[in-house]
């Protein structure tokens, strides 16, 4: 990684990390920006294609929260789009309130201990400091599973700086979507995805709260990195910020490696069916080693990078 050798692990869970039911902080905001003189620049972010002689497959790299609205739809992007009849992305996010009940049945612990408990003696130090830091009472996250507290420790300083679901790329093309009344289908249910972080082994989770504690200072410069990247088309770039210093090779096979073998094995059988595909998927599947362009390549599929 290029910055303080820390994961950005909180893009791993794609769209649905914004769906994990909240806690009361108090989070100091950040003051808006002095407007600038200079204009703004559009942002060009990857975009790559696949195809046949009747089969036409988009693949769109995205960035799950943003700060603003950023000018993203337009030239092969908002042509690759406009050409599809059928949209594929992650998940459905059509029923927030069921989300927040998969998170929190899957996020509980069942072991009769608190997650402080079942920490070591510098772990629950730093937690605890963490939380006291963040106007939290110490004892909020006792009854849940480390992935789960170390997720909504990370929303919160980026919820506080402005970073909102509405201005997510999932949740623009989704809008988009309905008001073309373009076919969807999501590669994976939200069950599903919820369960690859609760199915971590404890060692993982453990592993995964304690970066997030410590990301907790930096992190908003750090997402900051991640949007430059995304606008700018910087595909290695967001590999080294997303993927490449992951330690934790459980975590990889779980929440990158298997699910972009997956992925490349659906778009490939699509192939064989007739149309246009716009696939909207995290930018981190999209880049760096075992990226699904890597496992498309592996299946004879030659990707082709358009912008």
């Amino acid at each position: 990684m290029i910055f303080s050798r820390k994961r950005l692990r909180l893009a791993a869970l794609a769209p649905l990390l914004l769906f994990a039911p909240p806690v009361q902080a108090q989070v100091a905001p950040v003051a808006a920006a002095e407007p600038r003189a200079e204009a703004v620049v559009p942002a060009r972010p990857a975009l790559w294609k696949i195809a046949d002689k009747d089969t036409t497959i988009y693949l769109f790299g995205t960035i799950h929260i943003l700060p603003e609205n950023a000018d993203w739809f337009h030239g092969p992007v908002q042509q690759a789009f406009d050409s599809a009849n059928l949209l594929v992305t992650e998940t459905m996010l059509d029923s927030p309130e069921t989300l927040q009940k998969v998170f929190l049945e899957k996020g509980m612990r069942h072991d009769g201990k608190t997650l402080r408990e079942s920490l070591s003696a510098s772990e629950r130090e730093k937690l605890e400091k963490a939380l006291l830091n963040l106007h939290i009472p110490i004892e909020t996250f006792d009854q849940f599973q480390p992935w789960y507290a170390g997720l909504v420790l990370s929303l919160l300083p980026l919820k506080a700086a402005g970073y909102e679901q509405a201005n997510g790329i999932e949740t623009q093309i989704e809008t988009k979507a309905a008001a073309n009344k373009i076919a969807r289908h999501p590669l994976e249910t939200a069950d599903y995805q919820i369960g690859l972080f609760a199915g971590l082994p404890e060692k993982s989770q453990r592993s995964y709260l304690n970066e997030a504690v410590e990301q907790l200072p930096t992190l908003r410069e750090d997402i900051g990195k991640l949007v430059a990247a995304w606008k700018a088309g910087q595909a290695e770039e967001l590999a080294k910020l997303l993927n490449e210093d992951e330690s934790d090779e459980v975590m990889r096979k779980v929440l990158i490696t298997d699910r972009n073998k997956a992925w490349a094995k659906w778009l490939k059988a699509r192939l064989a069916e007739p149309g246009v595909v716009f696939v909207a998927v995290g930018a981190g599947h999209l880049a760096g080693r075992g990226s699904v362009q890597d496992e498309l390549a592996k299946a004879g599929v030659r990707s082709i990078r358009v912008q």
